[in-house]
This record gives structure tokens, sequence and C-alpha cells, in this order.
């Protein structure tokens, strides 16, 4: 495998000196922010974004996961268009969207649609952290609720990535409303008998992670993420005692019956593969 990343010359397989760093073409090469070694992205890119030295699970963007999870062509995009206002007229607001948009690629932090896993078809959606940060505002909210309701319309499961900040300040009570409004939709769709996973990535906090993210009939989460409400100096300061190193992993949170199972990200699409194929008419019960 490793001759799919290194030349044929021996002597570029090796990490420069730091004086020499300035020759590497910009962003070819990443370090792992945990154990600090250094690989070629190719490497990273065919390891699923898992640093093959210590396991750590770097970000993946939205399309990465749907490239990952989805088979090819399979997937068909929702609500693409919908792009957030400036209701509260908040300073520098929709100057910083426009930044994000360019850098991601994105319109929003949530891309919501439908595909293939294996042979099943499922809604999805999937959050991004490159967009202000995966914050929820009112089109993060309204995009995942949208693709609630189409899922119970058409009759699929619903299998949603999250990985945000939190609500979006700069849109205020609309923000907050949000969660009440995606945990209706998702009330309902369980009315209706739908089935919905969600996986909790690093970092899911706030706002999402108490409210939607942790809806599922299934809740999962990839090794390490931190998930979350408040952040760990507040509950110290708050409660006034120092909280164990491992508060708000994912471990910490299976270890304690909030999680339904850490999930490698080496083995996400077979493990939800299996789930809708149990839970098709007629699956094992």
């Amino acid at each position: 495998m490793l001759k799919d990343f290194f030349s044929k010359k021996r002597k570029y397989a090796t990490i420069p000196r730091e004086e020499a760093k300035q020759d590497i073409p910009e962003g070819l090469m990443k370090k792992c922010p945990q154990c600090k070694q250094i690989f070629y992205r190719k490497e990273l890119n065919n390891q699923l974004q898992v640093c093959p030295n210590c396991d750590h699970h770097h970000q993946m963007s939205a399309w990465e996961r749907i490239h990952m999870l989805f088979e090819e062509n399979s997937f068909v995009e929702w609500d693409r268009d919908m792009i957030s206002e400036n209701p509260l007229e908040f300073p520098d607001y929709v100057e910083k969207l426009e930044k994000d948009r360019q850098k991601s690629g994105l319109n929003e932090a949530v891309v919501t649609g439908k595909g293939i896993i294996d042979q099943y078809e499922t809604a999805f959606a999937v959050m991004d952290a490159r967009y202000r940060m995966g914050s929820m505002g009112s089109v993060v909210g309204e995009k995942i609720a949208r693709a609630i309701e189409n899922a119970r319309e058409e009759n699929l499961p619903f299998i949603i990535f999250t990985a945000s900040g939190g609500a979006r300040m700069q849109e205020g009570v609309l923000s907050l409303m949000q969660m009440t409004k995606t945990s209706v939709a998702i009330e309902r769709f369980s009315r209706a008998g739908g089935l919905m996973i969600s996986v909790m990535t690093h970092p899911t906090t706030g706002g999402v992670s108490a409210s939607f993210a942790s809806l599922g009939d299934y809740n999962f989460a990839e090794p390490g993420a931190l998930i979350g409400f408040a952040g760990r100096r507040i509950i110290e300061q708050t409660i006034r005692e120092k909280l164990p190193d491992d508060f708000q992993t994912a471990e910490f949170l299976m270890k304690h019956g909030h999680l339904d199972k850490v999930i490698h990200r080496h083995d996400m699409k077979r493990t939800l593969s299996i789930l809708l194929e149990i839970h098709q008419p007629g699956g094992e019960s």
C-alpha cells in the first residue's frame, strides 16, 4: 500500500528537515494532533482520515463522509440552495458566512439528501465543522427538519452525522428554536415508525447535543469524540469539583450509558448497513 504514496526514488519518502519544508507544496502533508507524526495527505485519505500510527480520528468534511458511505452516484442532495440571512443585523455576520462558503464549498453547515448504502436507500444529514464550526442556525435546523419530514413521507430510515459547536449566537433565539423544531420532527417521524440513527463526531456540543443528536433510536459516536452540552471549565466551576480526564469523551459517555456504541470509522459503513438490513420489512427482529 505504501508504494501508492511514495515515488520510486527513496529519498523522497523521508520527512524533510525544517529548513527544507518550504519546498513542500502546501497541503501535501498533515500533522496528527494526537501523536504529532506527519503523514502524506493521500495516506490519510486512503485511511478515511484515521491516523495510521495512533488511530486518532481526524475531522472529515461532509462530502468525504458521503463518499465514504454511499454507493457511487447514488446520493441526491436536498435544499442545496438554502442560505442564511442576517435577521438580527449582527455585525459582519454576512461577511463571515460568505468566507465560510468560499472556504468549505458549502452553502451551510449541513448537507442533507438521500442515497444508497450498500443496497439500502436512506435519508441522510451530515454536519460540517468547517462552516461556522458546525453551529446551528435557522437554515441548519430547517434543513434537518425537512430531511426528517422527507424521510417520513418517503418511508425511509434517517441517519445523521453531527459535528457542531452548538447554537449560532448571531441568530439568537431563532437559533435556539431549532432545538424544538428538529425534536418535534423526530417525534413525528418516530410515531410513524421511522428509524433514526445518530452518529456523533468530534465535536458535538451545546444545543445540538441537547436536541436532535441525542434522539436517535441508535446513538453512536466515533472514538475520542468530544460530546457534551456545557464546557468543562463551566461545569467544574459550577459543581466545584475536578472532572475526570476523559469527561465528555465518547468513551466516557459509553461507559455511563449515554451511547449505544463507539464505532471505529473503518467499521461504520458495515455497521450502518447491518442495521438498515435488520430494520427492512421482514428483516431480523
